[in-house]
């Protein structure tokens, strides 16, 4: 009989991978991201260099380039709504009840306009 692979399980996972993979706060993180992502794509869209996004940031360029790269450990959720700033971004935020009943907390997310 030839080698044959073992099959492939796969699992259907949830919106927030994070949630998949057992992070604590898994919401936070995916809110953490999704702000990294609009930093990322605002700086790429208006064709900074890394050196040039530092300075507008006040940060040295390593720390873009984690940015850049995801590596958000060291980045609260609060500087970088301040770096969303920073590159002219406005900030909405809106605290609403949770539309899904019973839900012990409610969620963080993050929306585009």
């Amino acid at each position: 009989m030839k080698n044959m692979a073992k099959p492939i399980e796969v699992h259907s996972g949830t919106d927030n991978v994070f949630a998949d993979i057992g992070l604590p706060n898994p919401e936070e993180h995916l809110a953490k991201a999704q702000l990294a992502w609009r930093i990322t794509d605002t700086i790429r869209g208006r064709g900074l260099t890394q050196v040039r996004a530092a300075r507008i940031l006040k940060i040295d360029q390593p720390k873009i380039s984690r940015l850049l790269r995801g590596q958000l450990s060291g980045f609260s959720t609060e500087r970088l709504l301040h770096f969303l700033t920073l590159l002219g971004s406005d900030i909405e935020i809106v605290v609403k009840r949770a539309s899904v009943k019973p839900r012990r907390s409610g969620r963080i997310r993050v929306v585009a306009a």
